[in-house]
């Protein structure tokens, strides 16, 4: 277009071209600057609400730590570790912002930040591929930040740590023709500033992300509605089924979840302090007293944010003479289950089993010396009777009375695990939903013929059978990496008695991994 001999004219029109293709750029290019600027702007405010919801995070991790330090004083400490680095990194990074905009006559005209001269003679000595002590410690401060961090995690949370590690890696890059470029280089070395501002804003949403996804990841399976003290119960486990007249009652009372690092403030017993605990359980040993059933009444007391939360232990136990009163016991319980065929063992001491006869609602006898299956109806207890003759013709007679409990709340499953579970997508999509019993002395069957699903953001999705439908996948595949989806209100049946209605099954959550 410049060479050659022009006529006046046709130098004229190639100079027109020339300033009709600045001013194209010069537009496209105050489009990019103003794109960038409002990024940043979205990201500023996206960083001040992440601050607000880690900070509430750190909080309740430490009040749990002073209330359950056994549980979470371990997670605290580390938390408070990954707070103090990621706070001294987002401070390095605003600093070095705010230097890049004391450049400028106002920071939120973004038009006029379009050189690069502040980073390029901050980070880089030239051509060479060498750097200042400012681009040096640039990298320095990133790779320190991403090891310390990964290091706290460790071998408890490996899957985290490799995120941390790649979302804060400074390895070489591949740029658009292929070529390796130094990392540095490739994000910062030539870019208008607006465009350099706005990555260093997202290496602080990066350190906000790092922070929220340590503490849910310390936090997980301890949903406030598992953790909550009004979620357990009180249970009396006799070291032995009967305590002779005379002896020592020997057992513990502890909390349904038989956690071991849950420990109560305190515990209190027919009105005393109980001092002995083990293995989350207040372990009691007292005189049984006379011949009869007794009742242990008291309370747990433990700390739940910040304020005292009272269980009450409201318990009996029976105490029988020796050798001329029956010894009654469930084989597998110390309460018999509606719904359920309960085997029970009874015998006197000393006398034939022929010689024992016994009584009850719903009781029958069955092949075994001295075994019987129990049946029982409604009502919230029932009372064996016994009746029997000691060898020397002496007739005896005894009863017992045993509670009648409901079968407890089956929790829903996707492939037999409950709770708070991590799967992919596809997994999920074939994975069979059932319900179960955890830790019931039972084996039962229950049958699933139907759930409902939901995904964060989509319309909850009824499905029927025990399996995902065209539907419920439909909306799975909605589901973004971490969402939790929720699989509740199970239809379900009770194998071989399908007469007895089984109570709502828990739902089970699902923590999508990809």
């Amino acid at each position: 277009m410049a060479g050659g001999k022009l006529t006046p004219r046709q130098k004229m029109i190639n100079l027109m071209y020339l300033i009709f293709i600045a001013m194209l750029a010069m537009n496209m290019s105050k489009e990019v600057l103003q794109a960038f600027g409002l990024m940043d702007k979205k990201l500023v405010k996206a960083n001040e609400a992440a601050t607000q919801r880690n900070e509430k995070a750190y909080k309740d991790l430490s009040l749990k730590a002073i209330e359950q330090k056994e549980k979470y004083a371990d997670e605290k400490e580390k938390a408070d570790k990954i707070k103090e680095l990621s706070a001294s990194y987002f401070e390095y990074i605003e600093n070095l912002k705010n230097d890049m905009k004391a450049t400028v006559d106002d920071p939120t005209d973004y038009e006029t930040m379009d050189k690069g001269t502040y980073l390029d003679d901050l980070f880089f000595k030239g051509d060479d591929g060498k750097y200042t002590e400012g681009g040096q410690e640039f990298l320095d401060r990133m790779n320190t930040y991403s090891s310390e961090i990964s290091s706290i995690l460790g071998k408890g949370f490996p899957n985290l740590a490799n995120d941390v590690k790649e979302r804060f890696s400074t390895a070489k890059v591949k740029d658009r023709e292929g070529l390796e470029r130094f990392w540095l280089d490739y994000n910062y070395k030539g870019f208008p500033l607006v465009a350099s501002l706005t990555k260093l804003t997202q290496i602080q949403a990066d350190v906000k992300t790092t922070e929220s996804e340590v503490l849910s990841a310390m936090l997980q399976g301890q949903l406030s509605s598992d953790v909550s003290m009004n979620n357990y119960n009180a249970i009396l486990i006799p070291k032995t089924p009967v305590t002779l007249q005379g002896a020592n009652f020997q057992g513990k009372i502890v909390l349904g979840r038989y956690d071991a690092t849950l420990k109560p403030k305190e515990v209190i017993i027919n009105g005393k302090k109980i001092t002995n605990i083990k293995d989350g359980g207040a372990v009691l040993d007292f005189p049984a007293g006379n011949v009869g059933e007794h009742e242990i009444k008291g309370k747990f007391i433990f700390m739940e944010n910040g304020k005292p939360v009272e269980i009450p232990i409201k318990q009996t136990y029976n105490v029988v003479a020796k050798p001329s009163d029956a010894v009654i016991s469930a084989d597998k319980m110390n309460v018999v289950y509606r719904g359920v065929t309960n085997p029970m063992t009874i015998s006197v001491p000393g006398v034939a089993d022929n010689a024992v006869q016994a009584y009850a609602p719903g009781l029958k006898k069955v092949k075994g010396v001295g075994k019987y299956v129990m049946n029982p109806g409604k009502g919230r207890e029932v009372i064996i009777k016994v009746n029997a003759n000691l060898p020397d013709g002496t007739p005896v007679q005894s009863s017992k009375k045993f509670r009648i409990r409901d079968i407890p709340a089956p929790v829903a499953a996707v492939r037999g695990e409950f709770g708070m579970i991590k799967m992919p997508k596809s997994t999920l999509q074939k994975a069979t939903i059932s319900s179960v019993l955890p830790d019931f002395v039972f084996d039962l069957k229950i049958q699933t013929n139907g759930f409902s699903v939901k995904v964060p953001g989509q319309p909850t999705v009824i499905v029927k059978g025990n399996k995902f439908n065209a539907a419920a996948i439909r909306v799975l595949n909605k589901a973004r990496r971490g969402d939790a989806v929720i699989i509740f209100d199970l239809k379900q049946k009770l194998i071989g008695n399908s007469g007895y209605y089984l109570k709502n099954a828990s739902p089970v959550n699902v923590e999508i991994t990809n």
